[in-house]
């Protein structure tokens, strides 16, 4: 299935697809991090039939009734094909300097130039975290980077 992606200046990013009925469905992401799920009208695909605006807590249970637990095996087979370019998933354990802090208190983009791009936790994926993301025990961290990245990242879960 395709997704398009257009950059809407200003705004934030709009990401939809064509439903097998013909009905166009997507997300659009604001600048400032809160979604908003679009219906095109069925008439005129520019134009929107409705708008519902999401919490991150209502993306998430949105997410886990779509089925979101395959989103880490989809990252994994899309990353396959970028030379270079690998995901590993990391627990965050009891004892990481990182359990009740948030993700951008570990500096990992800046530090090993990977990206975190989503968490799993209790079988419930949460894409594309916000830096106010506060992580716990048991979650499952998946990360995009170079090798040498990844390594580092792992590091840095664990000892800080």
């Amino acid at each position: 299935m395709d997704v398009e992606v257009t950059r809407l200046p200003g705004i934030g990013t709009k990401q939809e697809f064509v439903t097998s009925g013909g009905r166009r469905l997507g997300v659009l992401t604001h600048r400032d991090g809160h979604r908003e799920l679009l219906l095109a009208a069925q008439d005129d695909p520019d134009s929107c039939a409705a708008a519902v605006k999401l919490s991150e807590t209502e993306c998430n249970a949105l997410g886990t009734l779509l089925g979101a637990p395959n989103l880490v095996a989809q990252l994994q087979g899309e990353q396959r094909e970028v030379e270079g370019v690998n995901t590993a998933q990391f627990p965050v354990a009891e004892g990481s300097p990182y359990v009740g802090r948030p993700l951008a208190d570990t500096a990992m983009r800046t530090r090993t130039a990977t990206s975190i791009v989503a968490v799993v936790r209790d079988h419930v994926v949460s894409p594309s975290p916000r830096p106010d993301f506060v992580f716990a025990a048991g979650d499952l961290v998946v990360i995009v980077g170079t090798g040498d990245g990844l390594a580092k990242a792992a590091e840095i879960l664990e000892n800080g």
